[in-house]
């Protein structure tokens, strides 16, 4: 069987003060504020991670974050360059589909995981927790449907997030568009990606996994 899956089209900024009073005297919609704690989840070598696979359980339900193909012939946009574009999958058989495919070469055990429940299977499949914080986020929502997500860690990190859903068939170049766009609106200036939270943390609580993700080019 089949999922639907959407495309996450996303750059991140560093907030300031700017930005927020930016945000607060736009058209942009406040949708509150909330809190949330991450637990990402990989093999002791780091076989999902490696492949830029991301397992986390947030709010008590399982997420799982895939890299699409991305446009590879031609100069890529400076927009585009900003940019990480991730499949979301958020339905559990799915994603332990994913899972088990990423691990097949690796695991002796993921056949006999199948049929395992909602608490368990990962454990079966030798994924323990790597990455655990909480964040405090403040969402705006704008007219042409783009998210602006500020983020506080626990560990001390401040960032912001613009982005657009698309379906996994979706318009790509047009969500790049309106992030560009939104950018603008907000002030953006800069030509490199700027570093999300797990980034961050690891560089500060796991610099053995940072080293090998940096050296396989995933961060």
């Amino acid at each position: 069987m089949s999922f639907q899956m959407s495309v996450e089209v996303e750059r991140k900024f560093l907030c300031n003060a700017d930005i927020l009073k930016t945000l607060e005297g736009s058209e942009a919609t406040c949708v509150g504020q909330h809190q949330f704690k991450d637990q990402y989840f990989d093999s002791p070598n780091f076989d999902l991670t490696l492949k830029d696979v991301w397992l986390r359980k947030r709010k008590e339900c399982w997420e799982l974050k895939c890299p699409t193909a991305e446009e590879t012939s031609g100069e890529q946009s400076k927009t585009a360059a900003l940019c990480t574009r991730y499949k979301e999958i958020t339905n559990l058989p799915e994603i332990q589909l994913r899972v088990k495919e990423v691990l097949k070469d690796v695991c002796e055990d993921t056949e006999k995981s199948s049929s395992l429940g909602n608490e368990s299977w990962h454990s079966k499949m030798n994924l323990a927790c790597f990455a655990e914080f909480t964040t405090v986020r403040r969402s705006f929502i704008l007219e042409d449907g783009v998210r602006i997500d500020l983020d506080q860690a626990d560990f001390g990190y401040h960032v912001g997030e613009i982005e657009v859903l698309v379906p996994e068939e979706g318009d790509v170049q047009s969500a790049l568009e309106k992030i560009e766009r939104t950018a603008r609106k907000l002030g953006l200036t800069g030509d490199q990606r700027v570093e999300g939270k797990m980034s961050v943390y690891l560089k500060r609580n796991n610099p053995e996994q940072y080293a090998k993700l940096q050296s396989a080019h995933v961060l």
